[in-house]
């Protein structure tokens, strides 16, 4: 911990930030149903706090992308993204499943494009904060992962060849593609299908959420701002030192993105939330065969940045992978239910009592069931990494660039 953070916490009462009334104040105003009283942050736990931040973060382009941050690109991909032409069917589009009014998901336990999915429909905020994309990690760039859909048959159900013709029904559309990559669409049917990908991805970018009160708290920790800390509930902070230390959720949903972009087997059996045996998801161990596969990820020609022939290779889908599936961001995370790789989680509560992953290389020690009271202060501290928008995010969420 730096020095600067604990002078701060010290200016705000030796680490103890929510402000209670004194002793003999409290004695004289006994509160009819008293609520534990805020723990002391130990150093380490102000160190995780500190790492949980700062928010939003610097924007960067993705280097396997040429057309990453241009904004002519990004009115692209936002015209594809709810572009029903796509698919053959002609009624499936990325905005189906990913709502802006829903957080960019869709409140389903499991997602449906043409046909029932296997896995909860992630939400799109803040992908540009990750490394590896889908509950499995089988794609290893956004553009990647956005091309997955649109072959996959019970989504988009497409192929390149019928993607390119998206283009040749659309004058508009296609001067737009061409000025953004400097190729007709209609060069080669792979290609386009790679640029389409790319053009969702840079749109995807922007889909970033707004500072939190949680944003508000940690900076006004970092500053000594006692007046400004005033403002965050009592049960927050209380679920913030359960957050960074008893319940050990830091442990993998560490960083300023709540996540460490890693990959757990939480469950060792596959049930679903009524209890039944779930179909069989192989998790991380499937998604690392399929990217090694592949010839959209970053070890082949469609990388725009320096290649990695390697990287893909260094996993191998052992069997300690099955059934392990990525850690999602906790940012927002009040607004996108029903929660886990397969929905099997109606309610925040229920979902905060999960076990601590059971893969044998995980050192986390044991951790006593939560009780009640700390299930709910633990879900106050979770409902503060929300922004103002909610579920409700705006539509189109970025400026319109001339295209063409």
């Amino acid at each position: 911990m730096t020095g600067r953070l604990l002078l701060a916490a010290w200016a705000l009462g030796t680490c103890a930030l929510v402000f209670a009334p004194a002793k003999a104040q409290a004695q004289s105003q006994p509160q009819p149903q008293p609520q534990p009283q805020a723990h002391s942050f130990t150093p380490e736990q102000l160190r995780s706090i500190d790492a949980l931040g700062p928010w939003p973060p610097a924007a960067k382009p993705d280097p396997s992308n040429r057309v990453s941050g241009k904004p002519m690109a990004i009115e692209l991909g936002r015209r594809l993204f709810g572009d029903t032409r796509l698919s053959p069917t002609g009624y499936v589009s990325c905005v189906n499943c990913h709502q802006p009014d829903r957080a960019f998901t869709d409140h389903k336990p499991r997602a449906h494009g043409l046909a029932d999915l296997l896995r909860n429909t992630p939400t799109l905020l803040n992908l540009a904060n990750q490394a590896r994309y889908g509950w499995d990690g089988a794609s290893d760039s956004l553009w990647m992962a956005s091309i997955r859909p649109l072959l996959d048959a019970r989504e988009f159900d497409s192929s390149p060849a019928f993607v390119a013709t998206v283009f040749t029904r659309d004058p508009e559309l296609a001067a737009c593609y061409r000025k953004v990559f400097g190729a007709a669409p209609t060069a080669s049917h792979q290609r386009t299908l790679v640029n389409v990908g790319k053009a969702l991805a840079a749109y995807q970018e922007t889909l970033m959420s707004g500072r939190t009160a949680f944003d508000a708290y940690r900076d006004a920790l970092l500053k000594g701002d006692a007046q400004a800390a005033k403002a965050y509930p009592a049960a927050a902070q209380r679920g913030l030192q359960l957050f960074v230390g008893q319940g050990q959720c830091v442990a993998c949903h560490g960083g300023a993105n709540f996540s460490d972009n890693n990959f757990y087997r939480i469950f060792a059996n596959q049930k679903n939330q009524t209890g039944q045996a779930a179909s069989v998801d192989m998790g991380r161990h499937e998604g690392i065969t399929r990217l090694q596969s592949n010839p959209l990820g970053l070890h082949g020609v469609h990388n725009d940045g320096a290649k990695t022939p390697q990287a893909v290779k260094k996993e191998a889908p052992q069997d300690a992978l099955r059934h392990q599936f990525r850690t999602q961001s906790l940012r927002n995370i009040s607004a996108t239910a029903p929660y886990m790789h397969d929905g099997r989680f109606e309610r925040l509560a229920d979902a905060l009592q999960h076990p601590l992953p059971v893969d044998a290389g995980h050192n986390a020690p044991k951790r006593e069931p939560l009780s009640a009271t700390q299930v709910q202060d633990l879900e106050a501290f979770l409902r503060t990494l929300s922004d103002s928008y909610g579920p409700n995010r705006p539509w189109p969420s970025v400026a319109q660039s001339a295209c063409p």
